[in-house]
């Protein structure tokens, strides 16, 4: 009975996972979706005229912005020539010290200071849009020159404010916000091997 009882409880749980996700997705289709593809879009031309990428994001949004730049400088579907995409996080020995030496506010502006061209683009993600170290590095994008780009959970909140351009995502929990910010990455994946003409018919499809 208790082991009954409990698949009961987790397969319900599951159930209502699966809902919320489904709701939030059909949203981000309707009213999101043409913004990842168009940011997609602008960051291949972006990219393939020699500027680079620069992402950040606490937690699983730093996973999320290190799947990004890893379709960028590998490959999403096809074969294609690498692109500059750096995720900030991924340098531990620069964001030790760091930290260290000037706080944790300064983790990731420090490191824009020294990499952002004007032109390249700066794409902070956060499931919640307030992390005072990405607001840091949206000023110290600004300054620099940079685009930058905020991908975070619901709005307002103060990075979609700090950004040159917002995609907010609709959702009731931070895990429902992450996968639909990993839906946004493959999007914009797709768009930039599309527009590129390296991304297959499947790449042309999911753009369309």
């Amino acid at each position: 009975m208790t082991v009954t009882r409990t698949t009961g409880v987790a397969m319900a749980a599951d159930g209502d996972h699966c809902g919320r996700l489904l709701a939030a997705l059909e949203e981000f289709r309707r009213d999101r979706a043409d913004i990842a593809r168009s940011w997609g879009t602008r960051l291949a031309a972006t990219l393939s005229a020699g500027g680079r990428l620069l992402a950040a994001g606490n937690g699983g949004s730093a996973a999320q912005a290190q799947h990004l730049t890893a379709e960028l400088v590998g490959r999403y579907r096809e074969d294609r020539a690498p692109f500059s995409a750096i995720a900030l996080h991924a340098d531990t020995s620069s964001c030790t010290a760091i930290v260290n030496d000037y706080g944790a506010d300064e983790l990731f502006a420090r490191q824009v200071r020294a990499h952002a061209r004007p032109g390249d683009v700066l794409i902070l993600l956060s499931t919640s849009g307030a992390s005072r170290n990405l607001l840091t590095a949206a000023a110290a994008g600004h300054e620099a020159a940079a685009r930058v780009w905020a991908l975070t959970g619901p709005a307002p909140n103060p990075l979609a404010e700090a950004g040159d351009e917002a995609l907010c995502v609709r959702a009731g929990s931070t895990a429902t916000v992450q996968e639909l910010h990993l839906v946004a990455v493959h999007m914009m994946c797709a768009a930039f091997d599309a527009a590129l003409g390296t991304g297959g018919p499947e790449a042309r499809r999911t753009c369309a």
